[in-house]
């Protein structure tokens, strides 16, 4: 009777420590993956970030917002607040600060964004976006001798977005650029930072910069769940011209 007794509670002890290592366990992966996210991302617990929001090109009111554009900003609000920071949301033509002090999020291409103009200008100057008339209008991406159309490819509707990392200098809070032609594309480059990041990081380190020419497939039918890599472009974008 004691002995039976003895195995079981040396029986549940054993089982109540290995719980135990199993719940330290995930809570120090959770943690560490926790911290590599914020690394990445520039959002270290308690701190605050910027959400530049652009303008909606085809609407009269320049305060009106795409409804895609507002869905990638809840994506991107909540990968903030799982960091444990705030988002601070700003109209485009409202931020008046340099690059560096606060982790940004910088939404839209440069027609419907003064922001994302000018950091395409002072640090990616390998990078162009040309308006081209048509029944939806859409700028054509250029980054070096490489041009990403607006349009179909074998009858397929494609549409691009430049996704891009910034570092003003050493220690500084990363800027990432959102740059698409159309608000569904800037939706899909957004799904693609959030749920890459790890793949991103083990290519260009946790604090480097780059810029990347994202695809996405038939945006009418699929949304912006159908979305690959058109190229790397980190040298030409960074390059200067000339």
């Amino acid at each position: 009777m004691i002995d039976s007794l003895l195995n079981l509670v040396l029986g549940l002890l054993a089982s109540a420590i290995s719980a135990g290592l199993g719940w330290l366990a995930h809570t120090v992966r959770r943690r560490r993956r926790l911290g590599r996210v914020r690394e990445f991302f520039g959002l270290p617990g308690g701190t605050e970030c910027l959400l530049v929001v652009n303008r909606h090109t085809a609407a009269t009111s320049s305060k009106s917002v795409s409804r895609n554009d507002v869905y990638a900003l809840m994506e991107l609000a909540a990968l903030v607040r799982e960091c444990g920071a705030q988002a601070d949301l700003v109209a485009h033509d409202q931020v008046r600060q340099g690059l560096g002090g606060k982790a940004e999020f910088c939404l839209g291409g440069p027609e419907s964004n003064d922001r994302t103009a000018a950091h395409l200008a002072n640090w990616l100057p390998g990078v162009s976006f040309t308006a081209e008339p048509g029944p939806q209008w859409a700028s054509t991406i250029a980054v070096g001798d490489e041009t990403f159309r607006f349009g179909s490819a074998d009858g397929t509707p494609r549409a691009y977005v430049l996704l891009a990392r910034v570092h003003a200098g050493p220690g500084s809070r990363p800027v990432f650029l959102i740059a698409g032609q159309t608000a569904t594309s800037n939706h899909a480059a957004v799904r693609y930072l959030t749920s890459r990041h790890r793949q991103l990081a083990h290519r260009h380190g946790r604090d480097g910069g780059f810029a990347l020419v994202l695809r996405v497939v038939n945006p009418d039918a699929y949304g912006p769940d159908v979305v690959e890599l058109a190229s790397d472009v980190t040298v030409k974008a960074f390059a200067t011209v000339g």
